[in-house]
């Protein structure tokens, strides 16, 4: 082997360990704190809220009875004799509403 060759064999070893040494002294990165572990807390629980419903109760009594039938109808007023039957049939038929209207009045202020 030649003087030169011996030297560039020489150098070519040098940078060598010059690399390897200056790869095995970088920094080491610093380790990562680990985070504090995450403790999961329960949910709240649920609140519940009784909302009350409202019940539908009947506001007619069930003793109220039916619309009687109205002697004053447009027949049976055209199949009056005369003047004063008509009268009759009007007479009776207002107090027939009359009745009715105080006892539907007295329900609904019930229901009011």
């Amino acid at each position: 082997m030649s003087a030169l060759s011996f030297r560039v064999l020489a150098a070519m070893a040098a940078c060598g360990l010059t690399l390897s040494a200056c790869a095995s002294l970088r920094p080491k990165p610093k380790p990562v704190a680990a985070a504090p572990p995450v403790v999961a807390t329960p949910a709240p629980a649920p609140v519940i809220v009784k909302v009350p419903v409202p019940v539908k109760e009947a506001c007619v009594p069930k003793s109220l009875p039916r619309a009687p039938k109205y002697p004053d109808t447009d027949a049976a007023l055209r199949d009056a004799g005369g003047a004063a039957d008509r009268y009759q049939l009007m007479a009776a038929g207002r107090l027939l509403r009359d009745r009715r209207l105080a006892d539907l009045e007295r329900v609904v202020d019930g229901c009011r």
